[in-house]
């Protein structure tokens, strides 16, 4: 379809001037109850091109001929209304200068100068809203009608619904808005009513509804799933309006609303945190974040480089990931404050060197190998990284006197049933151990499952669902918990700002995920049917994984901290010299090869280790006592 060539700015200043000179006879019309003396028309006359004069220059003055009349909106009434009240006074002042100094005169009727006001802003105004709808009409003709429900009766529901009646490729129609604001029940917006949420499901079912649109900018998470919940249910396809700053250039365009990802319907409040105090922590000190290029690490970067910190010394071992993430940086004005290293934590004279040269005062360890199966093959693998690398960096912490260390740690270290778990349980005793005669202050972050993090299930999901399925979930009853990157890095960062060294930070992550679940909603979110369109297939448990995660988040498990949604876990502390000497045997253990005993030695520190479907499973005995043949190592 050609596009609609744009009238003529002269032409929509004539038929502005010649409306205005409509609302002026009517206005004599009306003065003189359609009974006009013959001599108001001869004394109108000479006075008509004064006139003419006034609204021309005020129309000028204002553009109101470079409004664009299809898109007219609230702020061009408002400025033709301001413009046609300047003309009016204009000639009001005219009129009283010439009563005033020449022949005793008035260029018009003071009656006639008001109701010519009145009658010139609605003829203005009403034709273009007119040109308005008919440019609508127009382009909707021959085109499928979308039929839309906008979930918010706020400035951002308005707006989304005006971007919809702009948009060229569909005619929307908007069947209703639906709040949670009783005051606006019944209401109408714009020729559309004003439902409560409660109706949405009895709406869903008596009107064909092809799309819900989410307006709310920061609608309260819990709710949004069960609005969303409601239109899947009802086969509806539900996108989101982007927040207000990623608008292109303060504009929204209907490209911009996108379908409703997972990680929106996390189900809880997001976290809050003292960005005061976290800020005031950070700025201008010098940090290094080991396993930088990960989810968790590049996060923390990000936060770290916002919050002002003096230089940031970047260290992991994946080269391409990290040249990204300084790319990113440095186009967001942060190159000089940057050190990037392609560096192993295991490799203890480059970390020495490293912290010689650089000096930080606060480090972030998250550099760790975290894929459970992967860890139950290759278990010497995950002691060299998980404990061994922590042993180096944070012994080497404690040597060059920095003043926090920041240990990023996992659910899966709690009851451990996998390798990857029992090795971060005992990265977690190795710091505690190392803050015993040591002024760094030693703190543990652990957490749940990242959403969107490599490797994360997510991710996982979202690939099969565009290959058509099946969807793969290891139990019809595991759980998980689940929060998001820059919650788990805003935990980090606070949990550095807190207590006196020692302690292992949790996070009440709220109630835990049924995986099943999170399947069936990512299926529905994509517009298809689970078990209909895309199938969903349980492989059954891998070795190592549980299912169920646990926090320690309970009461009798934890202490409050000054901010309600993060907590103390109450944990077992070991003699710092036994888990020391462990770690050695470990390191042992470790450079003769030997699985059979790293696993043994493992299950002796941390006796609450428990092998699930895994060939470990009867190593449970003291090493020296009876036990199984190790499965050897994956080159």
């Amino acid at each position: 379809m050609r596009p609609a060539t744009p009238f003529p700015r002269w032409g929509i200043l004539l038929i502005d001037l010649v409306l205005c000179l409509v609302a002026l006879g009517g206005a004599y019309l009306l003065r003189f109850n359609f009974e006009v003396p013959e001599v108001e028309w001869t004394l109108l006359k000479p006075v008509l091109p004064v006139y003419i004069a006034v609204r021309l220059a005020s129309f000028l003055l204002a553009g109101t001929h470079r409004i664009m009349v299809r898109h007219t909106g609230t702020d061009d009434a408002r400025r033709i209304f301001l413009t046609v009240l300047a003309g009016s006074l204009a000639i009001a002042v005219l009129s009283a200068l010439r009563y005033a100094f020449m022949d005793g005169l008035y260029l018009f009727p003071r009656p006639v100068i008001i109701i010519d006001f009145m009658g010139a802003v609605i003829l203005l105004i009403a034709t273009r809203i007119g040109m308005k709808l008919l440019h609508l009409r127009s382009r909707g003709s021959g085109k499928d009608t979308v039929q839309v429900v906008l979930f918010g009766a706020g400035e951002a529901g308005l707006i989304a619904k005006r971007t919809l009646e702009r948009e060229g490729s569909h005619r929307y129609k908007v069947v209703a808005f639906v709040d949670d604001d009783v005051r606006k029940t019944g209401k109408r917006l714009e020729g559309a009513v004003v439902l409560h949420t409660d109706r949405l499901e009895k709406l869903l079912r008596q009107e064909t509804v092809d799309q819900l649109i989410v307006t709310v900018q920061q609608p309260d998470p819990e709710h949004r799933r069960r609005v969303v919940d409601t239109a899947m249910k009802a086969g509806v396809k539900v996108l989101t309006v982007p927040p207000v700053s990623d608008w292109i250039n303060g504009q929204l365009s209907a490209g911009q609303m996108r379908a409703v990802r997972i990680e929106d319907l996390l189900g809880r409040p997001v976290i809050r945190l003292d960005d005061a105090e976290v800020r005031a922590r950070f700025a201008g000190r010098r940090v290094l974040v080991t396993g930088a290029a990960g989810s968790i690490g590049s996060e923390l970067v990000r936060q770290l480089a916002a919050l002002g910190a003096k230089h940031l010394l970047l260290v992991d071992t994946a080269e391409s990931p990290l040249y990204d993430l300084e790319m990113e940086l440095a186009a967001s004005g942060h190159a000089e404050r940057l050190t990037v290293r392609v560096a192993d934590v295991r490799d203890e004279a480059l970390m020495e060197r490293l912290f010689s040269e650089h000096r930080p005062e606060v480090v972030f360890h998250a550099a760790a190998y975290k894929h459970v199966p992967l860890m139950e093959l290759q278990p010497l693998e995950a002691v060299r990284t998980n404990i061994l690398g922590t042993r180096v960096v944070a012994s080497l912490a404690c040597r060059h006197g920095v003043s926090e260390f920041v240990l990023v740690s996992t659910d899966k270290a709690v009851n451990p049933t996998s390798v990857m778990g029992a090795t971060k349980r005992v990265a977690e005793l190795l710091v505690q151990a190392l803050a015993d005669g040591c002024a760094t202050r030693f703190v543990t972050t652990r957490f749940g499952n990242v959403l969107g993090s490599s490797g994360s299930v997510i991710p996982l999901f979202r690939r099969q669902i565009e290959q058509g399925g099946p969807v793969t979930v290891t139990d019809p009853e595991v759980t998980r918990y689940f929060m998001t990157i820059p919650e788990a890095c805003r935990l980090v960062l606070e949990a550095a700002t807190m207590g006196q060294g020692g302690e292992v930070y949790v996070f009440d992550m709220g109630d835990p995920v049924r995986i099943a679940d999170l399947a069936e909603r990512m299926v529905r979110l994509s517009g298809r049917e689970p078990g209909v369109d895309i199938e969903i297939v349980y492989t059954g448990l891998r070795p190592g994984e549980k299912l169920y995660e646990e926090l320690l988040a309970g009461q009798e498990d934890t202490l409050p901290t000054h901010h309600p949604r993060i907590l103390i876990g109450k944990v077992r502390h070991e003699a710092p010299e036994q888990v020391l000497a462990a770690v050695d045997d470990l390191a042992t253990s470790v450079l003769a090869g030997d699985v059979h005993a790293a696993v043994r030695r493992m299950k002796v520190l941390v006796p609450e280790y428990r092998s699930h479907n895994s060939v470990f499973a009867n190593f449970d005995a003291p090493a020296g006592g009876a036990g199984g043949k190790a499965p050897q190592e994956a080159p």
